[in-house]
């Protein structure tokens, strides 16, 4: 193998379709089990590789070094091997930044609430502290370290001002599930849910009928692809590409052109 993707479960994965259409090579996506994963890591079979879940931190004993991103983050997900020297990336990062900038929203100097405190959270955490958000709260069920609870959420942060969704509520086929409900939130000017499938999550239709800008995640899944086929490449790739596939991918997954 040379380029693919891990993962345990990867049976929905648009990775594939995506990465061909970005570059000339074959992607192969490889389910892993917990058994199966340290074996592949060892051998090193591979030119590069994307990462997802469960493995994204279970990678990282086996390489070499961390770029800024992934080792800020404390998770990769995308390896590059070298001269046998894998080296660990997180285009998580640029996907979520692509994202921001794509939908026009302005994070610095604003109070945002990021709901979830798993693994995708740790990226988009490190963009609004990079994009200078004024105010950063985590809010979580349980509410342990250090994030606020929903219940608090909804009683004292409802001057929050961006709201993103990292959790998979609301994901197919669980689509009639919101995370929040946005009506306190009268001060809340956009909501981004990196949630991709479905293409309108109850979150962003509610926010949009509150009047508030919003994006799901597809533009973001899209980007963090191309910014990974240039770490695989060692080349650049124009931006441009991204919102042409990210239609052409809303096509093929909702049967229609995204908007």
């Amino acid at each position: 193998m040379e380029y693919g993707l891990i993962g345990e479960k990867l049976g929905h994965s648009y990775s594939k379709l995506i990465h061909e259409k970005l570059a000339d090579y074959t992607y192969d996506l490889i389910p892993l089990s917990r058994e199966e994963f340290p074996v592949f890591m060892e051998k090193r079979d591979f030119k590069a590789i994307n990462v997802t879940i469960p493995y994204k931190k279970d990678v990282i004993p086996y390489l070499d070094r961390l770029d800024g991103s992934a080792a800020a983050i404390g998770a990769v997900n995308t390896i590059v091997n070298k001269n046998g020297l894998l080296t660990g990336h997180n285009t998580d990062f640029s996907g979520f930044a692509y994202m921001v900038r794509s939908c026009s929203v302005s994070v610095a100097g604003r109070k945002v609430l990021v709901l979830g405190t798993g693994g995708a959270s740790a990226a988009v955490l490190a963009v609004l502290k990079e994009m200078g958000a004024g105010e950063i709260l985590t809010v979580s069920r349980t509410g342990k370290d250090g994030a606020v609870t929903y219940e608090e959420c909804a009683r004292l942060h409802t001057d929050g001002e961006i709201i993103v969704n990292t959790t998979p509520v609301g994901m197919y086929p669980h689509v009639d599930a919101s995370p929040l409900d946005l009506t306190p939130f009268r001060n809340c000017q956009a909501v981004l849910d990196i949630i991709y499938n479905p293409g309108e999550t109850k979150l962003t239709a509610q926010a949009k009928a509150l009047g508030m800008k919003t994006a799901t995640g597809l533009s973001m899944l899209v980007a963090q692809a191309k910014y990974a086929c240039e770490f695989f490449l060692e080349t650049s790739i124009d931006d441009g590409v991204i919102p042409v596939i990210t239609r052409q991918i809303a096509d093929t997954m909702y049967g229609r052109e995204e908007n």
